[in-house]
Order: structure tokens, then C-alpha cells, then sequence
């Protein structure tokens, strides 16, 4: 009897299932030219495919933007644009001439109650200025990141898209790489299995995923943190890091 309640309360305790968190930084365009001469960022931290719950997310500890000239903090440029009732941030940006624009985000330390863990995602996002087309795969140095093998924007739905999944800089043999396509609402998943994708890098620490729909598409590769920080309650506790890659597919037409 007491097996038989068991069985039944695990059943119960997984009938909600437990969603990713994506550090969303999405451009209002990947491509920048006379047409769109600015774009607009938003910042959100949440689910996307299940279009939330938002999560609050605090004024983020850096952001940023890298070119061929280096890197500028854009922090002093970014607003609060609320969203559910939970901070989120936006931010414009023109930029000056032709080349690849690589904007990043380092978000403070967030605490996951339900996992009891801490987590931090480094995201980025390249948004090419005049058909420039070099420099998209410039690293940042953050501490796990995604290198794009595949030019991350100008993508057709149906594309094969591919990473490298760096931490310090290293290589990540087998990584573990979730993938979320930001809902417009148009789509209700079959079942929870098809919310969050999940890919292994290989052992070189690449990764590949097929693009099977228009629109804003995140790849979050997740590692351990190397040290246990402090939660709420004063302990140490593990820590996830998170580093996120978002590009763009567009149908033909």
C-alpha cells in the first residue's frame, strides 16, 4: 500500500512538468540596412515556447556590444519594459556603419527555488548592419559560450544549424544543449516532450539542430558551475550556467 502512494504521488508531483529557462535577447531585426537603420532589444528572462511564466529579471550586471573595433557597454542605454508584471528590459541600438554586430547580456544571479540551485545565462545574438556578412563568429570570452559554425542569421526554416559549445574558452565534449522556439502563440505543443528540444553536442563539443519553423529560435548550452555559491537560506548550493545563442528562420516565399 505505502508503494502504491508512492507510485501515485510521484505521478501527481510530474504532471507539471518542470520548464527551461531561456535568457531571451532578441533583436526587432538580424538584419540592419537603410530600410531599418536602428534596432530594438528586449530582454526577458522566461519560457518561451510555453510564452512563460516571466521570471523577474534585475538590471543585468553587463551589457553590451562587440565588433571589429571592440567591445562598448550599452548598460546606461536599457529601460525597464515590464512584461507580466515581471522586470524585463529593452534597449535601442543604431549602428554606425556596416559589420556584425555582436550584443550580449551577463544577468545577475538568479535563484531557481523549485531546483534549489542558482543559475546565470550568458546570452548573445548577432544582428548584421548593411550586408556586411563577417565577424559573426567573433567570440566574446564568456564564460560558456556558444561558437556559431553557421552564419546565425540570413537563415531559411528548414536549415541545419550548428555550434561549438565553449566553457573558458574550452571545448565542451557532450554537452548538453536545450533548443526553444519563442511561441507566438500561433502553436500548442502535442505533448510537454515537444517544449523543450534537447541536443548532446558531440565529443568535440558541436551540435547540430534543423530549423523546422519561421521565427526566433534559442539554444542554451548547460553546464555545472565549478563552485557552489550561497543561497537564500546562507548554504552553498550548485550552480547552473547557461550560454545562449538566438538566431533567426524565415520562410521561403
Amino acid at each position: 500500500m505505502r508503494l502504491g502512494l508512492v507510485f501515485i504521488a510521484t505521478l501527481l508531483g510530474c504532471a507539471t512538468p518542470a520548464l527551461a529557462h531561456f535568457q531571451e535577447l532578441l533583436p526587432s531585426t538580424d538584419l540592419v540596412g537603410p530600410a531599418a537603420p536602428e534596432v530594438t532589444l528586449d530582454l526577458t528572462f522566461t519560457h518561451p515556447m510555453a510564452r512563460g511564466p516571466v521570471m523577474e529579471m534585475k538590471r543585468p550586471q553587463r551589457f553590451g556590444v562587440v565588433t571589429e573595433a571592440g567591445d562598448t557597454d550599452l548598460l546606461t542605454t536599457l529601460t525597464e519594459a515590464p512584461r507580466d508584471g515581471k522586470t524585463a528590459w529593452t534597449a535601442p541600438y543604431r549602428p554606425a556603419g556596416p559589420g556584425d554586430y555582436i550584443f550580449y547580456v551577463e544577468p545577475q544571479l538568479y535563484w531557481e527555488e523549485a531546483e534549489q540551485k542558482s543559475i546565470i545565462h550568458y546570452a548573445k545574438v548577432v544582428v548584421d548592419a548593411y550586408d556586411a556578412g563577417e565577424g559573426w563568429d567573433r567570440l566574446i570570452g564568456l564564460p560558456v559560450e556558444i561558437e556559431p559554425l553557421t552564419r546565425p542569421y540570413g537563415l531559411w526554416t528548414g536549415n541545419v544549424f550548428s555550434g561549438l559549445v565553449r566553457k573558458d574558452g574550452k571545448p565542451v565534449p557532450f554537452a548538453t544543449v536545450e533548443v526553444e522556439w519563442v511561441n507566438d502563440g500561433s502553436l500548442t505543443p502535442p505533448a510537454d516532450a515537444f517544449v523543450t528540444q534537447v541536443v548532446k553536442a558531440d565529443g568535440n563539443g558541436v551540435f547540430t539542430y534543423a530549423l523546422p519553423r519561421s521565427g526566433w529560435w534559442g539554444f542554451a548550452a548547460l553546464v555545472d558551475g565549478d563552485t557552489p555559491l550561497n543561497g537564500p537560506d546562507g548554504k552553498p548550493h550548485d550552480v547552473e550556467l547557461g550560454g545562449l545563442l538566438w538566431v533567426k528562420a524565415t520562410d521561403m516565399k
